[in-house]
Protein backbone atom coordinates (compact mmCIF):
# COMPACT_ATOMS: atom_id res chain seq x y z
CA UNK A 1 0.00 0.00 0.00
CA UNK A 2 2.88 2.38 0.76
CA UNK A 3 4.29 1.81 -2.72
CA UNK A 4 0.97 2.67 -4.34
CA UNK A 5 0.68 5.87 -2.30
CA UNK A 6 4.26 6.81 -3.17
CA UNK A 7 3.65 6.18 -6.90
CA UNK A 8 0.43 8.22 -6.83
CA UNK A 9 2.20 11.08 -5.06
CA UNK A 10 4.83 11.11 -7.82
CA UNK A 11 2.13 11.19 -10.48
CA UNK A 12 0.31 14.03 -8.75
CA UNK A 13 3.48 16.02 -8.13
CA UNK A 14 4.49 15.75 -11.78
CA UNK A 15 7.85 14.14 -11.04
CA UNK A 16 6.88 11.02 -12.96
CA UNK A 17 4.58 10.93 -15.93
CA UNK A 18 3.82 8.81 -18.95
CA UNK A 19 3.31 10.71 -22.18
CA UNK A 20 2.16 8.40 -24.98
CA UNK A 21 2.27 11.27 -27.48
CA UNK A 22 5.96 12.00 -27.04
CA UNK A 23 8.69 12.77 -29.54
CA UNK A 24 9.81 9.82 -31.65
CA UNK A 25 13.46 9.60 -32.63
CA UNK A 26 14.90 8.43 -35.93
CA UNK A 27 18.22 6.64 -35.60
CA UNK A 28 20.70 5.20 -38.04
CA UNK A 29 21.95 1.60 -37.94
CA UNK A 30 24.44 2.57 -35.20
CA UNK A 31 21.64 4.07 -33.05
CA UNK A 32 22.90 7.62 -33.67
CA UNK A 33 20.02 10.09 -33.69
CA UNK A 34 19.39 11.50 -37.16
CA UNK A 35 16.09 13.27 -36.54
CA UNK A 36 12.75 13.16 -34.79
CA UNK A 37 9.03 13.65 -35.18
CA UNK A 38 7.29 15.44 -32.33
CA UNK A 39 3.79 14.93 -30.95
CA UNK A 40 2.39 17.56 -33.34
CA UNK A 41 3.91 15.89 -36.43
CA UNK A 42 6.82 18.31 -36.88
CA UNK A 43 9.78 16.63 -38.58
CA UNK A 44 13.11 17.81 -37.18
CA UNK A 45 16.72 17.07 -38.06
CA UNK A 46 19.29 15.89 -35.52
CA UNK A 47 19.81 19.50 -34.38
CA UNK A 48 16.11 20.08 -33.77
CA UNK A 49 15.59 22.28 -36.82
CA UNK A 50 12.18 21.81 -38.42
CA UNK A 51 12.46 20.29 -41.90
CA UNK A 52 8.85 19.32 -42.52
CA UNK A 53 5.47 18.36 -41.14
CA UNK A 54 3.11 15.38 -41.07
CA UNK A 55 -0.48 16.63 -40.87
CA UNK A 56 -3.31 14.67 -39.24
CA UNK A 57 -5.07 14.34 -42.61
CA UNK A 58 -2.05 12.58 -44.16
CA UNK A 59 -0.50 15.60 -45.88
CA UNK A 60 3.29 15.85 -45.91
CA UNK A 61 4.69 19.39 -45.92
CA UNK A 62 8.13 20.91 -46.30
CA UNK A 63 9.65 23.34 -43.79
CA UNK A 64 7.75 26.22 -45.42
CA UNK A 65 4.38 24.49 -45.12
CA UNK A 66 4.13 23.63 -48.81
CA UNK A 67 2.46 20.29 -49.47
CA UNK A 68 4.96 17.82 -50.96
CA UNK A 69 2.94 14.63 -50.73
CA UNK A 70 0.35 12.59 -48.91
CA UNK A 71 -0.02 9.36 -46.99
CA UNK A 72 -3.35 7.67 -47.69
CA UNK A 73 -5.12 5.64 -45.01
CA UNK A 74 -4.60 2.49 -47.08
CA UNK A 75 -0.80 2.99 -47.00
CA UNK A 76 -0.34 4.57 -50.44
CA UNK A 77 2.31 7.29 -50.52
CA UNK A 78 1.70 10.02 -53.10
CA UNK A 79 3.72 12.94 -54.43
CA UNK A 80 2.44 16.52 -54.50
CA UNK A 81 0.54 15.82 -57.74
CA UNK A 82 -1.29 12.89 -56.18
CA UNK A 83 0.66 10.28 -58.15
CA UNK A 84 1.37 7.10 -56.19
CA UNK A 85 5.12 6.73 -55.60
CA UNK A 86 4.96 3.84 -53.16
CA UNK A 87 3.08 2.05 -50.44
CA UNK A 88 3.39 0.53 -47.01
CA UNK A 89 1.66 -2.80 -46.58
CA UNK A 90 -0.08 -3.90 -43.39
CA UNK A 91 2.97 -5.94 -42.27
CA UNK A 92 5.32 -2.96 -42.78
CA UNK A 93 6.71 -3.97 -46.18
CA UNK A 94 7.58 -0.86 -48.18
CA UNK A 95 7.24 -0.96 -51.98
CA UNK A 96 7.89 1.54 -54.75
CA UNK A 97 5.31 2.55 -57.36
CA UNK A 98 6.10 -0.59 -59.41
CA UNK A 99 5.60 -2.94 -56.46
CA UNK A 100 9.32 -3.57 -55.97
CA UNK A 101 10.25 -4.12 -52.33
CA UNK A 102 12.38 -1.35 -50.88
CA UNK A 103 12.47 -2.56 -47.30
CA UNK A 104 10.41 -3.16 -44.20
CA UNK A 105 9.44 -1.38 -40.99
CA UNK A 106 9.16 -3.99 -38.23
CA UNK A 107 6.75 -3.84 -35.29
CA UNK A 108 9.55 -2.79 -32.91
CA UNK A 109 10.54 0.11 -35.20
CA UNK A 110 13.58 -1.54 -36.80
CA UNK A 111 13.96 -0.40 -40.41
CA UNK A 112 15.50 -2.85 -42.87
CA UNK A 113 16.46 -2.47 -46.52
CA UNK A 114 15.31 -4.87 -49.24
CA UNK A 115 18.09 -7.32 -48.30
CA UNK A 116 17.01 -7.39 -44.66
CA UNK A 117 19.95 -5.34 -43.42
CA UNK A 118 19.17 -2.94 -40.58
CA UNK A 119 19.44 0.67 -41.75
CA UNK A 120 17.89 2.39 -38.75
CA UNK A 121 15.12 2.60 -36.19
CA UNK A 122 11.90 4.55 -35.83
CA UNK A 123 10.70 3.14 -32.53
CA UNK A 124 7.10 3.98 -31.69
CA UNK A 125 6.54 5.78 -34.98
CA UNK A 126 3.72 5.08 -37.42
CA UNK A 127 5.09 2.74 -40.12
CA UNK A 128 3.84 4.94 -42.95
CA UNK A 129 5.59 8.01 -41.58
CA UNK A 130 8.76 6.02 -40.96
CA UNK A 131 8.65 4.73 -44.56
CA UNK A 132 8.41 8.29 -45.91
CA UNK A 133 11.43 9.38 -43.88
CA UNK A 134 13.62 6.37 -44.69
CA UNK A 135 12.60 5.49 -48.25
CA UNK A 136 10.83 8.44 -49.92
CA UNK A 137 12.77 11.61 -48.98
Amino acid sequence: MKIIKWFLSLLISGLFFINPASTQDLRDKNRIKTGQVDEKGAIRDKNGIKTGQFDEDGAIRDKNGIKTGNIDKDGAIRDKSGIKIGEVEEDGTVRDKNGIKLGKIEENGTVRDKSGIKIGTAEGMDKKRAAVLFFFK
